[in-house]
């Protein structure tokens, strides 16, 4: 017994599968690859990102709080966004730029306040001082920054140690409290010639 040849259309079909099948593997292929979904103790996140430029306006609209960072996740139950190695930069009333970089990084609910951490570092570019520290807040409403943790302000070639710091940008004043410590060289002047 024979068995019937199969017929254009038994054929036809057959075609369009393949031909759909190897589409589909090409679509595969063609997606760049992913990082696996975070994992946090506050939960599953609702969106994460990956290279991300945020930036955070003022009242008037004026750009005063700009973050970039590799990769962004969010957390619903405690509505708190978290950011791998942040690089900050942020302005006062004036005008004048601070950059912040750290660790990892936390905005709390609505995005205020951040919470930078491990070997954070804020400076003051035209001011030429830094601020060392392992945990700095920024309260962008305020304008105020304040680390609970030690930490280091310098202007070479003098530095001061505390172990509490409070700037408050807006007003360009710092205040470094508790076991403070510092090394402020003196001025060498030359002699006049004769």
């Amino acid at each position: 017994m024979r068995l019937p040849r199969p017929g254009f259309r038994t054929w036809l079909f057959l075609l369009l599968l393949a031909l759909g099948g190897g589409l589909a593997l090409l679509d595969q292929r063609s997606e760049p690859p992913r990082g696996p979904v975070p994992q946090d103790e506050a939960g599953e996140p609702d969106y994460y990102l990956e290279d991300v430029h945020l930036t955070r306006f003022d009242a008037q609209g004026q750009p005063h709080q700009q973050l970039t960072t590799p990769r962004l996740v969010h957390t619903p139950v405690d509505d708190v966004t978290r950011l791998v190695t942040p690089d900050a930069r942020l302005r006062d009333d004036a005008g004048r730029l601070w950059l912040a970089v750290a660790e990892r990084g936390r905005l709390d609910a609505g995005g205020n306040p951040l919470t930078l951490e491990g070997q954070v570092r804020l400076t003051a570019p035209e001011q030429r001082w830094r601020l060392e520290t392992e945990r700095l807040h920024y309260d962008a409403d305020a304008g105020h920054a304040w680390s609970d943790t030690p930490a280091r302000l310098s202007q070479p070639p003098q530095w001061m140690r505390g172990e509490r710091f409070d700037a408050w940008l807006d007003d360009n004043r710092a205040r470094l409290t508790d076991n403070v410590r510092g090394h402020h060289p003196p001025d060498i002047q030359e002699d006049p010639e004769p």
